[in-house]
């Protein structure tokens, strides 16, 4: 696909909304977290899936912490200290389920109480 293709694709949908930052985080955590149900669902046999979940979700809170410790952001500084902190655990956790002591499932609440975050702070989008 060349850059004029692009281009027409990029505006060929001119009555889609263009999507917020919280929007844009929110389908980010619904992806990954849809990754991780699924993954979990397939049991044993779905180790591998398990672990490109695990290594996506551990990508998007590394993301997130790198945000929340820049000086620069703009969320509240307690707010910034307990997503660093979910990150954290996140990362442990995550070893735990890697390595067959834990299941998915506190991983999968995380996400999906920042969801509901993002979604009641958003205004529903």
């Amino acid at each position: 696909m060349n850059a004029i293709s692009l281009a027409k694709t990029a505006y060929a949908a001119p009555g889609q909304s263009t999507r917020t930052l919280r929007g844009t985080e929110y389908d980010l955590f619904a992806r990954t977290t849809h990754g991780l149900k699924a993954a979990q669902a397939m049991g044993a046999e779905g180790f591998a899936a398990l672990a490109r979940a695990i290594y996506e979700n551990r990508r998007l809170w590394t993301t997130l912490a790198v945000d929340v410790a820049d000086p620069g952001n703009s969320l509240p500084a307690d707010l910034r200290a307990r997503l660093f902190y979910l990150a954290e655990f996140t990362n442990a956790h995550s070893r735990k389920v890697l390595s067959g002591k834990a299941s998915a499932d506190v991983l999968i609440d995380i996400n999906t109480s920042v969801m509901r975050g993002l979604r009641r702070e958003g205004g529903g989008e």
